[in-house]
């Protein structure tokens, strides 16, 4: 395997004023704003539209010096799909669309996120038309986009997130109680405030009449903002206010620090946005570590169905405060008291989820699918 680096970036999130330009330094919001509309004007992304230009050249340069059979296009960022389609437009090689939560959905709030006439849309539409394969996270995106481009149903393949073995002690830790237990959240900080300041009552609820939950500790580990608003937000004014009911945060973890980060938590605490359109990768993480987990969510997530069954989850309670109370209390008495045999349940619960075994089938699956198009052949692309 080949790793392609393009010099790639986003003004937007320098941080060292003393590279700003006059405009910027004298009006930041009209900059950005004129940085926003050019990005847009080159691709209907914002932030990532103006790459068009590099990464379609970066395609097509890969491509001369190494002549490819087949192309997976991973989102997002969405303008990826232009150096696919670009790719198609000028070689005929055949491709597939990663699509993993997609585009014209809106899997945070429901329903659609652009019409099928705007300029998205438009892309949207000449891009899937020509890719042999679309590829999405969950069943109810598939039923989304099945529903909104009828005439490619059979094109459309869920392909589930899925977590790495390396990423996950090989035994969860037992647990304390006389210690107290350790309760930990690993994962971009991206929800809104509001979740986050549910969890933290929930949590100080149960500490009131929990004496075990009393003793215990919640870590919360990740990404809290970007750029100038990194770890300076709301979310952050939360976790420090917390601190006297044993919270802490401890920044983003490196990939090779993460399994040892579960080997010391004895419950987990799934805080996710959205609702049946969103599944998210840590769901996955979560349930193969065999530790219990508490689910902060809406019940009609799609989280929820790929957790039914875990024998030590504390079921889908909503956003509820008291019943998300009774949940940090209801997974400290399974961390406590859970069986040899129900940890060994949850690990057979996750692992038809591993990410290795998922896009095994699903690339043995495309590269049969492209064979019988007759887009390729094993001597190269069809003439």
């Amino acid at each position: 395997m080949k790793i392609v680096e393009l010099p790639l970036a986003r003004a937007d999130l320098e941080t060292d004023i003393r590279l700003f330009d006059r405009d910027r330094a004298l009006d930041p919001a009209k900059w950005l704003r004129k940085l926003r509309k050019h990005e847009q004007d080159v691709f209907p992304e914002p932030a990532f539209g103006a790459w068009k230009g590099a990464l379609e050249k970066a395609v097509l340069e890969v491509h001369r010096q190494r002549p490819a059979d087949l192309l997976v296009a991973t989102c997002v960022p969405y303008v990826t799909l232009a150096a696919a389609w670009k790719l198609w437009q000028e070689h005929k090689v055949p491709y597939a669309v990663d699509f993993r939560d997609g585009w014209s959905v809106d899997v945070v709030h429901g329903g659609e996120a652009f019409a099928a006439d705007s300029e998205s849309g438009v892309w949207e539409r000449r891009v899937l038309e020509d890719a042999i394969s679309l590829w999405v996270v969950n069943d109810p995106i598939a039923g989304f986009y099945r529903n909104r481009y009828p005439h490619l149903a059979d094109r459309i393949h869920v392909v589930r997130n899925g977590y790495d073995k390396d990423s996950v002690s090989s035994e969860p830790r037992r647990a304390d109680p006389d210690a107290g237990l350790t309760f930990g959240y690993i994962g971009t900080v991206n929800f809104p405030a509001q979740q986050l300041e549910t969890v933290l009552d929930a949590w100080r609820a149960a500490r009131e009449s929990d004496p075990l939950i009393a003793k215990s500790r919640f870590e919360v580990y990740g990404h809290i903002g970007a750029g100038p608003g990194r770890e300076a937000n709301r979310l952050m004014e939360l976790i420090r206010g917390a601190a006297g009911d044993g919270v802490s945060f401890g920044g983003p973890l490196k990939k090779a620090e993460v399994a040892k980060a579960y080997a010391h938590w004895d419950a987990l605490v799934l805080i996710l946005v959205g609702g049946q359109y969103v599944t998210s990768g840590k769901v996955y993480e979560y349930m193969a570590t065999g530790l219990p987990i508490v689910s902060v969510h809406e019940i009609d997530h799609d989280a929820t169905h790929v957790l039914t069954g875990h024998p030590l989850w504390t079921g889908a309670r909503g956003l509820d405060e008291a019943q998300l109370a009774d949940a940090f209390q209801s997974a400290g008495r399974m961390a406590v008291q859970a069986s040899d045999e129900e940890r060994a349940a949850v690990r057979a619960h996750a692992a038809p989820f591993t990410r290795e075994d998922l896009m095994t089938k699903a690339v043995h699956r495309l590269a049969e699918q492209a064979l019988a198009s007759r887009l390729i052949s094993v001597n190269g692309p069809a003439a």
